[in-house]
């Protein structure tokens, strides 16, 4: 009987450290398989964040680096720019890649930079205790939003995918969710694009993945994905954005 499917290559065998029902372990399964995939493993290089996937390089056995806070696309940038032959990506959460690392972000996406970037939106800072994150919902309690995130106050969720879908730069930029297993399966579709655009040398193109969170949410992991399908991705549709 054959084998259809199997442990990525690319993933190492190793115990999660990340919280129950953490988006992160499918996040990084996902680009594991389509790597493996697309028969890149020997030439990617990630660039791995500061926030809960600051290890991913204990997951991923392919070449990583790591970036201070918020400047991974700076370093995708001068790796890319040295080493054009290899496929370099930055893994991002929304805090990396949309409160330090906006300039990096908008800066890197508007001179049409050759990478590949997941962006891991789980509306809040998971690593450092759950304060709000530049994609906290209006009304969401975070650690410093106790009563709820006042858009009067502390402004409205970013939404940097529509933002970036404004430069020329940008070649590509889609909106995925990790809540259910149809739609895991159209996040791998999309991780994979995102890979065969910087192959082709499209341009710059970002993966937004809705992901759980459910230690800083309150919530039980099963309830953590309905939430995300009721309430946030009402706040960050899903879809081709461009």
């Amino acid at each position: 009987m054959d084998k259809i499917y199997a442990h990525p290559g690319s993933l190492r065998n190793t115990t999660t450290h990340y919280c129950p029902g953490c988006g992160h372990g499918i996040a990084h399964k996902l680009v594991c398989q389509v790597i493996d995939e697309l028969a890149i493993r020997e030439s990617v290089i990630a660039i791995a964040p500061v926030g809960c996937a600051v290890l991913a390089y204990d997951y991923w056995d392919f070449d990583c680096t790591e970036a201070a806070h918020g400047r991974a696309l700076a370093v995708a940038t001068a790796i890319k720019r040295v080493r054009p032959q290899n496929i370099v990506f930055t893994y991002q959460g929304d805090g990396d890649l949309a409160a330090i690392g906006t300039n990096e972000t908008i800066h890197a996406a508007n001179r049409g930079e050759n990478l590949t970037v997941i962006f891991i939106n789980n509306a809040v800072y998971g690593m450092t205790g759950g304060q709000m994150a530049p994609t906290t919902l209006a009304g969401q309690k975070t650690a410093t939003t106790p009563l709820g995130r006042d858009v009067k106050i502390q402004g409205y969720p970013l939404k940097i995918s529509e933002l970036l879908t404004q430069l020329p730069g940008v070649c590509y930029v889609e909106r995925v969710s990790l809540q259910s297993p149809t739609e895991i399966i159209k996040a791998k579709k999309a991780i994979k694009l995102a890979f065969e655009n910087q192959i082709n040398k499209a341009g710059f193109s970002l993966v937004e993945v809705l992901s759980p969170c459910p230690t800083y949410w309150g919530l039980s992991p099963v309830k953590s994905m309905a939430w995300i399908k009721d309430v946030m991705s009402k706040e960050f549709p899903l879809g081709r954005i461009k």
